[in-house]
């Protein structure tokens, strides 16, 4: 569906509001025109409280103009988004994140959003969060506990080793992450990824980006990429 220009905004305040833009060396302006072959994909979902999972999806091949009531911005267009990755920018679950540019969306059972590589689909990214009454991850207790007990007891399948190679924290605008690199062994299969966790909007969110074992060497900068750009906005 080509649509070759529209301006978008909602009154509505119960739906979702989430961007996908392009990488670009522009600053753009604050009512924003985006070239023909930039794309903007937006999903209109029901609240966090009703759990839905239903979705509608507009891909907008040629957007005519973004009102400032939907995109700010001081936040969208900040910094600018890396060479070959799009940043992906969800309004109204207060979450960002970068991921490769030819990566394609798909439903990742029990997940807000997810992409995927076009013909690796084990290479992939998604988040998800769920209510929590914690106001940091300081709360989860040391780094290091917090983490292993997440990989070993809710990231690990019952025949699965998992093994942690590094662990680190951030605090931007004053909240704080933790990225972690683990792996997980299988009698069969062995896949590798970056998590990064954050605790926020009476929230614990949690962005992973990952790979097969085997790929993971010649991936794993363009998916540290990924887990890095993961910020929350206040919502």
């Amino acid at each position: 569906m080509a649509i070759a220009s529209l301006s978008l905004s909602w009154a509505s305040t119960t739906l979702s509001q989430k961007l996908s833009v392009p990488g670009s060396n522009e600053i753009l302006p604050r009512v924003a025109a985006f070239p023909g072959n930039n794309s903007v994909t937006c999903t209109a979902e029901a609240t966090f409280v009703e759990e839905s999972n239903c979705k509608r999806r507009l891909l907008l091949l040629g957007v005519g103009a973004l009102t400032t009531s939907l995109v700010p911005a001081n936040f969208l267009f900040a910094e600018e988004i890396p060479k070959n990755y799009t940043s992906f920018v969800d309004f109204e679950d207060g979450y960002s994140y970068y991921y490769p540019s030819d990566w394609i969306d798909f439903d990742f059972r029990g997940h807000d959003s997810a992409f995927k590589d076009r013909t690796k689909q084990l290479q992939n990214v998604r988040v998800r969060f769920i209510p929590t009454e914690k106001k940091d991850i300081h709360e989860l207790g040391p780094m290091e506990e917090a983490i292993y007990f997440l990989v070993k007891h809710r990231y690990a399948a019952p025949n699965q080793m998992p093994t942690i190679y590094s662990m680190q924290e951030k605090t931007v605008e004053g909240k704080n992450y933790y990225t972690f690199e683990y792996e997980l062994t299988s009698p069969n299969y062995s896949s590798v990824s970056f998590a990064t966790i954050v605790i926020a909007n009476v929230r614990f969110y949690t962005l992973i980006v990952g790979a097969n074992e085997r790929r993971w060497r010649r991936y794993r900068s363009q998916l540290k990429v990924v887990a890095d750009s993961f910020k929350v906005l206040d919502i």
